[in-house]
Protein backbone atom coordinates (compact mmCIF):
# COMPACT_ATOMS: atom_id res chain seq x y z
CA UNK A 1 0.00 0.00 0.00
CA UNK A 2 1.31 3.30 -0.77
CA UNK A 3 1.90 6.10 1.62
CA UNK A 4 -1.13 8.31 2.89
CA UNK A 5 -0.97 11.73 3.62
CA UNK A 6 -4.44 13.41 4.88
CA UNK A 7 -5.13 17.29 3.70
CA UNK A 8 -6.88 19.53 5.96
CA UNK A 9 -8.02 22.59 4.83
CA UNK A 10 -9.57 24.60 7.75
CA UNK A 11 -11.96 27.47 7.17
CA UNK A 12 -13.80 30.11 9.50
CA UNK A 13 -16.66 27.80 9.78
CA UNK A 14 -15.80 24.53 7.82
CA UNK A 15 -13.03 21.59 7.59
CA UNK A 16 -12.61 19.83 4.01
CA UNK A 17 -10.61 17.16 4.09
CA UNK A 18 -9.02 14.86 1.66
CA UNK A 19 -7.35 11.28 2.48
CA UNK A 20 -5.41 10.38 -0.17
CA UNK A 21 -1.95 8.40 -1.78
CA UNK A 22 0.77 11.28 -3.47
CA UNK A 23 2.53 8.56 -4.91
CA UNK A 24 -0.51 7.54 -7.77
CA UNK A 25 -3.18 9.91 -7.11
CA UNK A 26 -5.33 7.91 -5.58
CA UNK A 27 -8.14 9.34 -3.33
CA UNK A 28 -9.31 7.14 -0.14
CA UNK A 29 -12.05 9.68 1.44
CA UNK A 30 -12.78 12.68 1.06
CA UNK A 31 -15.32 15.28 2.83
CA UNK A 32 -16.48 18.59 4.46
CA UNK A 33 -17.88 19.60 7.68
CA UNK A 34 -20.35 22.76 7.56
CA UNK A 35 -21.03 25.49 10.62
CA UNK A 36 -17.99 23.78 12.60
CA UNK A 37 -18.10 26.52 15.23
CA UNK A 38 -15.51 24.42 16.80
CA UNK A 39 -12.74 22.47 15.09
CA UNK A 40 -11.89 20.10 17.55
CA UNK A 41 -15.17 18.68 17.01
CA UNK A 42 -15.10 18.77 13.54
CA UNK A 43 -11.59 16.82 13.88
CA UNK A 44 -13.44 14.06 16.37
CA UNK A 45 -16.38 13.80 13.36
CA UNK A 46 -13.97 13.12 10.84
CA UNK A 47 -12.48 10.70 12.67
CA UNK A 48 -15.28 9.18 13.38
CA UNK A 49 -16.11 8.70 9.98
CA UNK A 50 -12.65 7.38 9.56
CA UNK A 51 -13.35 4.34 11.97
CA UNK A 52 -16.83 3.77 10.29
CA UNK A 53 -15.33 3.21 7.24
CA UNK A 54 -12.81 1.05 8.19
CA UNK A 55 -9.77 3.17 8.22
CA UNK A 56 -6.57 3.12 10.32
CA UNK A 57 -5.49 6.37 11.34
CA UNK A 58 -2.18 4.15 12.07
CA UNK A 59 -1.71 4.12 8.00
CA UNK A 60 -1.23 7.98 7.79
CA UNK A 61 2.05 9.30 7.32
CA UNK A 62 1.57 12.77 7.65
CA UNK A 63 -1.02 15.28 7.76
CA UNK A 64 -0.87 18.49 5.25
CA UNK A 65 -2.31 21.79 5.70
CA UNK A 66 -3.45 24.77 3.54
CA UNK A 67 -2.22 28.03 4.90
CA UNK A 68 -3.36 31.06 3.15
CA UNK A 69 -0.61 33.21 3.89
CA UNK A 70 2.96 32.69 4.61
CA UNK A 71 4.03 35.97 3.81
CA UNK A 72 7.82 36.73 3.49
CA UNK A 73 8.22 34.21 6.71
CA UNK A 74 7.51 30.87 4.53
CA UNK A 75 8.73 30.81 0.82
CA UNK A 76 7.78 27.16 0.97
CA UNK A 77 6.25 24.33 2.97
CA UNK A 78 7.60 23.53 6.82
CA UNK A 79 7.36 20.83 9.24
CA UNK A 80 5.03 22.42 11.54
CA UNK A 81 6.69 23.04 14.89
CA UNK A 82 6.03 25.63 18.01
CA UNK A 83 8.08 28.25 15.47
CA UNK A 84 5.72 27.52 12.25
CA UNK A 85 2.87 27.72 14.47
CA UNK A 86 4.33 31.48 15.94
CA UNK A 87 4.96 32.40 12.71
CA UNK A 88 1.70 31.73 11.39
CA UNK A 89 0.29 33.61 13.78
CA UNK A 90 2.54 36.26 13.03
CA UNK A 91 0.91 36.51 9.52
CA UNK A 92 -2.58 36.80 10.87
CA UNK A 93 -2.71 41.06 10.26
CA UNK A 94 -2.52 39.62 6.98
CA UNK A 95 -5.29 37.11 6.65
CA UNK A 96 -7.12 37.70 9.72
CA UNK A 97 -9.96 35.35 8.60
CA UNK A 98 -8.22 32.64 7.33
CA UNK A 99 -4.88 32.10 9.18
CA UNK A 100 -6.82 32.26 12.36
CA UNK A 101 -8.46 29.35 10.81
CA UNK A 102 -6.04 27.15 9.78
CA UNK A 103 -4.22 27.43 13.54
CA UNK A 104 -7.01 26.15 14.85
CA UNK A 105 -7.45 23.74 12.58
CA UNK A 106 -3.77 22.53 13.35
CA UNK A 107 -3.97 22.59 16.84
CA UNK A 108 -6.96 20.47 16.83
CA UNK A 109 -4.92 18.07 14.89
CA UNK A 110 -1.91 17.59 16.54
CA UNK A 111 -4.33 17.42 19.78
CA UNK A 112 -6.60 14.39 17.90
CA UNK A 113 -3.18 12.71 16.36
CA UNK A 114 -0.12 13.84 18.35
CA UNK A 115 2.22 11.08 16.97
CA UNK A 116 1.43 11.94 12.83
CA UNK A 117 3.93 14.69 11.92
CA UNK A 118 1.99 17.84 10.35
CA UNK A 119 3.15 20.23 7.43
CA UNK A 120 2.65 23.94 6.81
CA UNK A 121 1.96 24.38 2.93
CA UNK A 122 1.11 28.09 2.09
CA UNK A 123 -1.28 29.28 -0.39
CA UNK A 124 1.73 32.18 -1.19
CA UNK A 125 4.94 30.37 -1.55
CA UNK A 126 4.40 29.56 -5.08
CA UNK A 127 4.76 33.39 -5.60
CA UNK A 128 7.75 33.98 -3.20
CA UNK A 129 10.02 33.93 -6.86
CA UNK A 130 8.12 37.00 -7.56
CA UNK A 131 10.89 39.72 -8.26
CA UNK A 132 11.10 42.68 -6.18
CA UNK A 133 9.80 44.94 -8.98
CA UNK A 134 6.48 43.16 -9.35
CA UNK A 135 5.91 42.75 -5.81
CA UNK A 136 6.61 46.14 -4.54
CA UNK A 137 3.71 48.52 -4.53
CA UNK A 138 4.51 52.20 -5.49
CA UNK A 139 3.98 53.49 -1.96
CA UNK A 140 6.19 55.18 1.16
CA UNK A 141 8.74 52.40 1.26
CA UNK A 142 8.97 52.71 5.12
CA UNK A 143 5.13 52.23 5.84
CA UNK A 144 5.35 49.08 3.31
CA UNK A 145 7.78 47.81 5.32
CA UNK A 146 6.67 48.57 8.72
CA UNK A 147 2.98 46.41 7.83
CA UNK A 148 4.04 44.27 5.31
CA UNK A 149 2.36 45.70 2.43
CA UNK A 150 3.22 44.28 -1.04
CA UNK A 151 2.02 42.09 -3.60
CA UNK A 152 1.86 38.07 -2.17
CA UNK A 153 -0.27 36.22 -4.48
CA UNK A 154 -2.26 33.21 -3.88
CA UNK A 155 -3.66 29.83 -5.20
CA UNK A 156 -0.38 28.82 -4.93
CA UNK A 157 -0.66 25.42 -5.06
CA UNK A 158 -3.26 25.42 -7.49
CA UNK A 159 -0.50 27.32 -9.81
CA UNK A 160 2.06 25.06 -8.93
CA UNK A 161 0.20 21.85 -9.85
CA UNK A 162 -0.68 23.53 -12.98
CA UNK A 163 2.79 24.54 -13.94
CA UNK A 164 3.92 20.41 -13.37
CA UNK A 165 0.80 19.18 -15.37
CA UNK A 166 1.29 21.33 -18.25
CA UNK A 167 4.69 20.79 -18.52
CA UNK A 168 4.15 17.30 -18.53
CA UNK A 169 2.15 17.46 -21.22
CA UNK A 170 3.96 19.90 -23.67
CA UNK A 171 6.91 17.86 -23.54
CA UNK A 172 9.23 20.39 -21.56
CA UNK A 173 11.30 20.33 -18.50
CA UNK A 174 9.41 22.02 -15.70
CA UNK A 175 11.96 24.50 -14.64
CA UNK A 176 11.94 25.58 -18.50
CA UNK A 177 8.25 25.63 -18.90
CA UNK A 178 6.85 29.34 -19.75
CA UNK A 179 3.09 29.75 -19.24
CA UNK A 180 0.49 32.08 -18.57
CA UNK A 181 -2.36 30.44 -15.91
CA UNK A 182 -5.72 31.39 -15.52
CA UNK A 183 -7.23 29.74 -12.07
CA UNK A 184 -10.43 31.21 -12.22
CA UNK A 185 -13.51 29.88 -10.37
CA UNK A 186 -15.70 32.21 -7.43
CA UNK A 187 -11.82 33.30 -6.61
CA UNK A 188 -10.06 34.11 -9.62
CA UNK A 189 -5.87 34.51 -10.52
CA UNK A 190 -3.54 34.80 -13.38
CA UNK A 191 0.10 34.16 -12.91
CA UNK A 192 2.90 34.57 -15.15
CA UNK A 193 5.10 31.65 -14.92
CA UNK A 194 8.87 31.91 -16.74
CA UNK A 195 11.52 28.62 -16.35
CA UNK A 196 8.71 27.37 -14.18
CA UNK A 197 8.39 29.82 -11.13
CA UNK A 198 6.10 32.34 -10.77
CA UNK A 199 7.28 36.08 -11.67
CA UNK A 200 4.18 37.74 -11.64
CA UNK A 201 -0.02 37.06 -10.54
CA UNK A 202 -2.86 39.02 -10.46
CA UNK A 203 -4.24 39.20 -6.72
CA UNK A 204 -1.90 41.34 -4.21
CA UNK A 205 -1.72 42.00 -0.42
CA UNK A 206 -4.88 39.97 -0.43
CA UNK A 207 -7.26 38.02 -2.83
CA UNK A 208 -8.86 41.04 -3.81
CA UNK A 209 -6.75 42.93 -6.72
CA UNK A 210 -6.91 41.63 -10.02
CA UNK A 211 -9.63 39.78 -11.87
CA UNK A 212 -12.98 40.39 -11.89
CA UNK A 213 -14.59 37.52 -9.65
CA UNK A 214 -17.96 35.77 -8.25
CA UNK A 215 -18.27 38.05 -5.15
CA UNK A 216 -15.05 40.40 -5.49
CA UNK A 217 -14.39 43.59 -7.45
CA UNK A 218 -10.96 43.12 -8.75
CA UNK A 219 -8.79 45.74 -10.24
CA UNK A 220 -10.50 49.22 -8.82
CA UNK A 221 -9.09 53.00 -8.10
CA UNK A 222 -8.75 53.36 -4.55
CA UNK A 223 -9.80 56.62 -4.99
CA UNK A 224 -12.97 55.17 -4.95
CA UNK A 225 -12.62 53.75 -1.26
CA UNK A 226 -12.24 57.65 -0.46
CA UNK A 227 -15.30 58.52 -2.21
CA UNK A 228 -17.71 56.07 -0.46
CA UNK A 229 -16.39 57.19 3.35
CA UNK A 230 -16.95 61.15 2.01
CA UNK A 231 -19.68 61.15 0.16
CA UNK A 232 -21.51 58.37 1.45
CA UNK A 233 -20.69 57.68 5.12
CA UNK A 234 -19.14 54.36 4.24
CA UNK A 235 -17.21 52.56 7.33
CA UNK A 236 -14.14 50.60 6.55
CA UNK A 237 -16.82 47.38 7.74
CA UNK A 238 -18.91 48.58 4.77
CA UNK A 239 -16.51 48.91 2.42
CA UNK A 240 -15.01 45.49 3.50
CA UNK A 241 -18.50 43.76 3.06
CA UNK A 242 -19.40 45.64 -0.01
CA UNK A 243 -15.88 45.08 -2.43
CA UNK A 244 -15.26 41.51 -1.30
CA UNK A 245 -18.89 40.24 -0.84
CA UNK A 246 -21.54 42.34 -3.09
CA UNK A 247 -19.03 43.12 -6.05
CA UNK A 248 -17.93 41.37 -8.86
CA UNK A 249 -20.64 39.25 -10.95
CA UNK A 250 -23.09 39.44 -8.24
CA UNK A 251 -22.93 43.21 -7.73
CA UNK A 252 -23.17 43.78 -11.62
CA UNK A 253 -25.45 41.03 -12.39
CA UNK A 254 -27.32 39.88 -9.86
CA UNK A 255 -25.58 36.23 -10.01
CA UNK A 256 -22.56 35.30 -9.03
CA UNK A 257 -22.68 31.64 -10.77
CA UNK A 258 -21.65 32.04 -14.64
CA UNK A 259 -24.36 29.44 -15.36
CA UNK A 260 -26.96 31.35 -13.62
CA UNK A 261 -25.37 34.80 -15.77
CA UNK A 262 -25.19 33.20 -19.29
CA UNK A 263 -29.07 31.99 -18.85
CA UNK A 264 -29.82 35.81 -18.12
CA UNK A 265 -27.79 36.89 -21.19
CA UNK A 266 -29.63 34.15 -23.56
CA UNK A 267 -32.77 35.46 -21.89
CA UNK A 268 -31.81 39.23 -23.37
CA UNK A 269 -30.71 40.64 -19.87
CA UNK A 270 -28.25 43.75 -20.94
CA UNK A 271 -27.05 44.26 -17.45
CA UNK A 272 -25.79 40.34 -17.16
CA UNK A 273 -23.97 40.75 -20.98
CA UNK A 274 -22.37 44.04 -19.84
CA UNK A 275 -20.94 42.22 -16.84
CA UNK A 276 -19.66 39.05 -18.89
CA UNK A 277 -18.09 42.01 -20.97
CA UNK A 278 -16.68 43.60 -17.74
CA UNK A 279 -15.30 39.74 -16.74
CA UNK A 280 -13.72 38.49 -19.84
CA UNK A 281 -12.19 41.84 -20.93
CA UNK A 282 -10.44 41.99 -17.55
CA UNK A 283 -9.15 38.44 -17.74
CA UNK A 284 -8.03 38.92 -22.03
CA UNK A 285 -6.27 42.01 -20.84
CA UNK A 286 -4.05 40.39 -17.98
CA UNK A 287 -3.72 37.79 -20.66
CA UNK A 288 -2.45 40.16 -22.84
CA UNK A 289 -0.06 41.69 -20.26
CA UNK A 290 1.72 39.15 -18.93
CA UNK A 291 2.95 38.29 -22.97
CA UNK A 292 5.56 41.20 -21.90
CA UNK A 293 6.65 39.34 -18.83
CA UNK A 294 7.19 35.83 -19.93
CA UNK A 295 9.10 35.52 -23.22
CA UNK A 296 9.04 32.66 -25.57
CA UNK A 297 5.32 31.38 -24.24
CA UNK A 298 4.94 27.85 -24.17
CA UNK A 299 0.90 27.58 -23.21
CA UNK A 300 -1.88 29.42 -22.22
CA UNK A 301 -3.61 27.75 -19.55
CA UNK A 302 -7.21 27.71 -17.92
CA UNK A 303 -7.70 25.99 -14.66
CA UNK A 304 -10.29 25.86 -11.70
CA UNK A 305 -14.26 25.69 -12.03
CA UNK A 306 -14.72 28.51 -14.48
CA UNK A 307 -11.25 28.08 -16.17
CA UNK A 308 -12.25 24.25 -16.53
CA UNK A 309 -16.24 23.97 -17.33
CA UNK A 310 -16.98 27.35 -19.39
CA UNK A 311 -16.08 27.01 -22.83
CA UNK A 312 -17.96 30.36 -23.78
CA UNK A 313 -15.82 32.40 -21.34
CA UNK A 314 -12.54 30.58 -22.73
CA UNK A 315 -13.67 31.17 -26.50
CA UNK A 316 -14.81 35.09 -25.80
CA UNK A 317 -11.39 35.58 -24.14
CA UNK A 318 -9.07 33.62 -26.65
CA UNK A 319 -10.92 34.48 -30.03
CA UNK A 320 -10.16 38.56 -30.06
CA UNK A 321 -6.15 37.39 -29.30
CA UNK A 322 -5.39 35.88 -32.52
CA UNK A 323 -3.17 38.65 -33.61
CA UNK A 324 -1.27 37.60 -30.57
CA UNK A 325 -1.28 33.47 -32.01
CA UNK A 326 -3.43 32.58 -29.81
CA UNK A 327 -6.79 30.56 -31.37
CA UNK A 328 -9.42 28.24 -30.12
CA UNK A 329 -10.70 25.11 -31.89
CA UNK A 330 -14.27 24.65 -31.53
CA UNK A 331 -14.71 20.79 -30.86
CA UNK A 332 -12.15 20.45 -28.19
CA UNK A 333 -13.27 23.80 -26.57
CA UNK A 334 -16.36 22.03 -25.94
CA UNK A 335 -15.52 18.46 -24.90
CA UNK A 336 -15.40 18.24 -21.09
CA UNK A 337 -15.44 15.09 -21.17
CA UNK A 338 -11.62 14.87 -22.77
CA UNK A 339 -10.26 16.05 -19.42
CA UNK A 340 -6.99 18.02 -19.65
CA UNK A 341 -6.44 18.99 -23.39
CA UNK A 342 -5.05 21.29 -26.04
CA UNK A 343 -8.33 23.30 -27.24
CA UNK A 344 -6.02 25.33 -29.69
CA UNK A 345 -5.71 25.06 -33.81
CA UNK A 346 -2.05 23.55 -33.07
CA UNK A 347 -0.80 25.97 -35.85
CA UNK A 348 1.10 28.53 -34.22
CA UNK A 349 3.91 27.95 -31.25
CA UNK A 350 1.75 28.92 -28.34
CA UNK A 351 -0.71 26.26 -27.24
CA UNK A 352 -3.96 27.03 -25.16
CA UNK A 353 -4.47 24.37 -22.62
CA UNK A 354 -7.49 23.52 -19.70
CA UNK A 355 -6.25 21.52 -16.80
CA UNK A 356 -8.03 20.33 -14.02
CA UNK A 357 -6.36 21.67 -11.50
CA UNK A 358 -5.69 19.47 -7.83
CA UNK A 359 -4.58 21.60 -5.03
CA UNK A 360 -5.57 18.57 -2.71
CA UNK A 361 -2.90 15.90 -4.48
CA UNK A 362 -0.37 19.29 -5.09
CA UNK A 363 -0.49 19.97 -0.98
CA UNK A 364 0.13 15.81 -0.21
CA UNK A 365 3.20 15.89 -2.52
CA UNK A 366 4.65 18.37 -1.13
CA UNK A 367 3.83 17.35 2.79
CA UNK A 368 5.22 14.17 1.58
CA UNK A 369 8.72 16.25 0.14
CA UNK A 370 9.07 17.56 3.22
CA UNK A 371 8.51 14.38 5.44
CA UNK A 372 10.66 12.43 3.24
CA UNK A 373 13.66 15.50 3.18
Amino acid sequence: MSERILVINAGSSSLKYQLLEPDTGTVITKGLLERVTDHRVAIREMLQQFADAGIDTAGIRGIGHRVVQGGPLFPGPERITESTLQGIRSLIPLAPLHNAAHLHGIEAMLEALPSIPNVAVFDTSFHATIPAHAYTYAIDREVARRFGIRRYGFHGSSHRYVTHRAAQMLGVAADAVNLIIAHIGNGASITAVRNGQSVDTSMGLTPLEGLVMGTRSGDIDPGAIFHLAREAGYSIADIDALLNRRSGMLGMSGESDMREVWAMIEAGDEQARLAMDVYVYRLRKYIASYFGVVPDLHAVVFTAGVGENDWQVRQEVIAPLAHMGLTVEQTANLDRSAGDRHIDLGEGPIRVMVISTNEELEIALETMEVLRS
